[in-house]
């Protein structure tokens, strides 16, 4: 069994484990690893876009194969927000607001963990949710709404041990959720499993009905609330029928080549709640065989099984006398949270030069050439739409759907058809492309049709003769 520890010196310890939970949150946050997304650019033109249009995209204004096309930009606040945070500090703004993203989350999981379980074992559960965590973060919309996970989570919770649905001001959280990220679904779900379990163990299962049915509505209503209207509901649903996902790595199955902190932080995770001997309902451990089975079927998943994970093992271990560290000491960490946040703003950071931030190879591009129709590598779409020209493809795979997303995997596994079909249909004059991609680059290098211009480490520029 996991010992207890009792009195000021628990106490002392779980302050220790919040700064712990704090530090690591702002190391993990100030690096530079956090943009080695091309999706980052992508999202800050969006966010650039609507706040110098005052309005949301309902039609894509960015692609030259899809422009003027309907797009459902569901992210779309996030994407405010972090444009926002560039404009006030550059990228050390982002880093910043993806430092306070993931200070959130940590505070969140340890100050629950800390209700039901000693210091130590608060700080391995932390420590274990950032390793599966540590691939998915990037400045990208889904790591804000980790710490909505966290905290709807944690209202749930405090809801069932009062025996109560929670008030229902709380379904206003969705309102927020279903404009920030399409993990909004997953918050349902969680919550008719929840409303499941009331039923379940009440005494009073009317009044249950009548608690959880309302708090249900207001969320489904509270989802409704978007600047996607119906689309911006259903998009999560219409994405998971594309053909094209296998192709996304975050659409591919887990595996513990690929995905390695996964499988031995939830191993560690397994012996850990195996020493607790955590006592759930029975609708909380088929939750999280859901969360399981997604996480295994798409890597995108793994972060909201871990998540949800860290918050509800811990809460069935509650006779293993877990000890806040009081309202107090709990204050002084937020403090030396903010304070982080705030040096994180400030101080400088460098980003990573590659495929992802191809900025000196975009530089290297004619004037000539920025107007006409590129081939581009995959994640390159996002820093040219930044850089003011119109991509092939980017991130928004599920905006261009199946036939132009595998299309392009063709071409770049060296198709030469599917190439010269793109050329003549798109009319495509240049192409700016990674070495990931040696079949297209070798069948480019062998055309007399291809002239290589310029070339680096991250890359190569070619234009059509």
């Amino acid at each position: 069994m996991i010992g207890t520890d009792d009195g000021a010196e628990a106490r002392r310890k779980s302050f220790i484990v919040l700064l712990f939970a704090v530090l690591l949150a702002a190391a993990l946050g100030s690096s530079a690893g956090i943009f080695n997304d091309g999706d980052v650019s992508w999202h800050l033109a969006t966010g650039q876009w609507i706040i110098d249009h005052r309005a949301i995209p309902d039609t894509d204004p960015f692609s030259f194969t899809w422009g003027g096309k309907p797009w459902v930009p569901i992210e779309w606040l996030a994407e405010v927000v972090m444009t926002g945070a560039h404009r006030l500090a550059g990228y050390s703004g982002l880093a910043a607001l993806v430092t306070a993203a993931l200070i959130a989350l940590n505070l969140l999981v340890t100050v629950n963990a800390l209700r039901f379980v000693p210091p130590w074992a608060a700080a391995a559960i932390v420590v274990l949710l950032d390793l599966i965590l540590i691939p998915m973060m990037l400045a990208r919309p889904h790591l804000l709404a980790w710490a909505l996970l966290a905290f709807w989570l944690s209202m749930l919770l405090r809801a069932r041990e009062r025996d109560r649905a929670p008030p229902l001001a709380a379904a206003l959280l969705i309102v927020v959720w279903v404009n920030l990220h399409g993990s909004f679904a997953i918050a349902l779900v969680i919550a008719a499993a929840f409303g499941l379990e009331a039923l379940l163990t009440t005494p009073d299962r009317a009044r249950a009905l009548r608690q959880w049915g309302l708090f249900g509505l207001a969320c489904a209503i509270g989802g409704l609330v978007n600047a996607n209207g119906i689309d911006g509901v259903l998009h999560p649903l219409t994405i998971a029928n594309l053909e094209m996902l296998p192709l996304i790595d975050e659409w591919k199955p887990s595996n513990p080549r690929t995905t390695p902190f996964f499988f031995v932080a939830s191993a560690f995770g397994a012996l850990l709640a195996w020493q607790g001997r955590p006592k759930l309902h029975p609708v909380r451990w088929l939750l999280l065989a859901l969360l399981l089975g997604m996480a295994m079927m798409q890597m995108r998943h793994q972060a909201v099984f871990a998540i949800a994970a860290a918050m509800l093992v811990p809460a069935g271990c509650a006779g293993l006398a877990g000890r806040p560290a009081g309202r107090l000491l709990t204050v002084v960490a937020v403090s030396v949270a903010a304070a982080l946040v705030l040096v994180r703003a400030v101080l400088p950071i460098t980003l990573p030069e590659n495929s992802a931030n191809p900025w000196k190879l975009i530089a290297a591009v004619p004037p000539e050439l920025r107007t006409q129709p590129v081939l581009n590598g995959y994640s390159m779409g996002g820093p040219l739409i930044l850089s003011g020209i119109r991509p092939y493809v980017d991130g928004r795979g599920d905006m261009y759907g199946d036939e132009l997303v595998v299309g392009y995997k063709r071409i770049t596994e060296g198709n030469a058809a599917e190439l010269d079909a793109a050329v003549r249909r798109w009319n495509i004059r240049w192409a700016i492309l990674p070495p990931r991609y040696p079949k297209l680059i070798a069948l480019l290098d062998q055309s007399p049709q291809w002239r290589k211009i310029h070339q680096d480490n991250i890359g190569a520029i070619y234009v059509r003769n």
